[in-house]
């Protein structure tokens, strides 16, 4: 008998039929078979794995052209690697964190078991961005499929040469009813996330996650929000290499053009640092990046939009008296026809300024001077909480001091970036930044129905509770009071 599916969608909806269909054939598979076995996921994964594998210069190929000029060892240690390692710790763990855990039953539920059994959801959306259009699709994706659901994936519009190159690939590599990519604009954006998905997954920006959010709600489907901020770099008093940590801020700001949601968004610097924090940066940049013009390592801003809200935010701070530095090495005087744009410190800034309140979300590093820590904390906890917090220094105490009086989604001590490489770490933000985590066990489960499993046993004893209460009742239950 076939399954309604007409309940699933509000009268209010104007769904695209093509978009319905296939989540219907979707839905239709994942309650025919509700129990993906492990052999199905692990096939699955091995399917994602092997389409990343074969097409992986097609892909690359694809990026540059969408950005306007990424080279090919940018995606792939940017997008590549990341999956691999994705797909190596989805493999190693499936069949560990897909068994039903024993739980220890408690002295007035004794002698019956309990167990939590670990199943798919069913059928999870997965809305894509497009600054590392491949790692942040597809990351989420093989844990959805490994966890045993059906995946609809939404890639970003502004990289619609990868996006189309995706759709095709994966209508070759799956069949529709097991994982399927829906291309479009905004409006067949808005359309996904008003589906009846079993779990909705998003990584964007904030004010984009909002209205995902809301559409959500009317299915009460519930979602992963993996969004943004202002990320601040703590450089503290007891930072002894200065220019080792200049490499390491340059290289997590500029990855990807800073295009990127964990990169440092502005930087907090003791205020006798200064001068030789500036000598340092420029340094930095002039060893990974001898030029910005035509390199393939430095990655374009994505498109003309971006660039022009990047120049406006420069303008707004110039206005206010900010102090815009160009720190990159030598103009070649070549010319080039990309969005290329040249490294910038941002000094003299003031809260009031468009670069200290929105993600700059390009190569653009405002820095914060400070006399105390405590100051660099007021200033953090006075606004939404960071996606990344970074610090560098030698002294502990000061160090934890910043951890406990921070909240952010993840940290990184004496780098950049990394905790986001670590698998076994779970990745998401907090408040404004986010909602829910992945990667490792913690993305497994993010998209897992954990359900309570209580077996009776013939010996229980259960209606020794049972009314009519009394004098027996309350000698039982007094015993029971003692125990626990």
């Amino acid at each position: 008998m076939p399954v309604c599916l007409s309940f699933l969608y509000h009268s209010d909806m104007t769904l695209p039929s093509h978009l319905r269909a296939v989540f219907d054939e979707q839905f239709r598979a994942s309650r025919a078979q509700i129990d993906t076995p492990i052999e199905e996921r692990r096939r699955r994964l091995d399917l994602l794995e092997r389409l990343l594998t074969d097409n992986a210069e097609a892909l690359a190929a694809a990026v540059d052209a969408d950005f306007g000029g990424r080279g090919a060892a940018l995606t792939d240690i940017a997008d590549m690697f990341v999956l691999r390692a994705t797909f190596a710790e989805l493999k190693r763990n499936l069949v560990h964190w897909s068994k039903p855990k024993r739980v220890r039953t408690p002295i007035y539920l004794q002698p019956s078991t309990a167990r939590i059994e670990r199943q798919a959801l069913g059928v999870v959306g997965i809305i894509g961005p497009w600054n590392y259009p491949l790692q942040l699709t597809l990351g989420p994706a093989a844990t959805a499929l490994a966890a045993g659901n059906r995946v609809m994936v939404k890639p970003s519009e502004l990289t619609p040469g990868t996006s189309a190159l995706l759709a095709k690939l994966v209508k070759k590599y799956f069949p529709e009813s097991e994982m399927t990519v829906v291309q479009g604009g905004a409006e067949e954006a808005a359309a996904f996330a008003a589906l009846p998905f079993d779990h909705l997954f998003f990584t964007g920006s904030t004010a984009v996650g909002r209205k995902v959010a809301e559409s959500a709600a009317r299915n009460l489907t519930p979602v992963t929000l993996e969004l943004g901020g202002k990320s601040p770099c703590i450089v503290d008093v007891s930072c002894e290499d200065l220019r080792d940590a200049a490499l390491k801020i340059a290289h997590g700001k500029l990855l990807n053009g800073g295009q990127t949601c964990i990169a440092p968004d502005y930087l907090v610097l003791p205020r006798h640092m200064e001068a030789a924090f500036v000598d340092a940066y420029r340094g930095a940049i002039a060893q990974m990046f001898p030029q910005v013009e035509g390199n393939p390592d430095y990655a374009a801003i994505v498109n003309e939009h971006h660039q022009a809200r990047l120049k406006g935010l420069l303008d707004d701070a110039v206005a206010l008296d900010a102090k815009v530095m160009d720190v990159g090495p030598a103009a070649t005087g070549t010319t080039d026809a990309s969005r290329r744009m040249r490294p910038v410190l941002v000094l003299d800034v003031r809260p009031d300024m468009r670069i200290m309140d929105e993600e700059i979300f390009g190569p653009v590093l405002p820095v914060v001077l400070y006399d105390q820590i405590d100051e660099v904390l007021v200033r953090i906890n006075a606004g939404p909480r960071p996606l990344a917090l970074y610090w560098f220094g030698e002294d502990t105490a000061r160090r934890d001091k910043v951890l406990r009086g921070t909240v952010s989604g993840g940290v990184t001590i004496n780098d950049t970036l990394l905790h986001v490489a670590h698998e076994r770490l779970p990745f998401g933000g907090v408040g404004e930044s986010g909602q829910g985590a992945y990667h490792g066990e913690a993305g497994f489960l993010r998209f897992t129905h954990q359900k309570s499993v209580l077996v009776q046993s013939r010996w229980a004893q259960g209606g020794l509770l049972y009314p009519p209460y009394g004098a027996r009742f309350e000698r039982i239950m007094g015993w029971i009071r003692k125990l626990l």
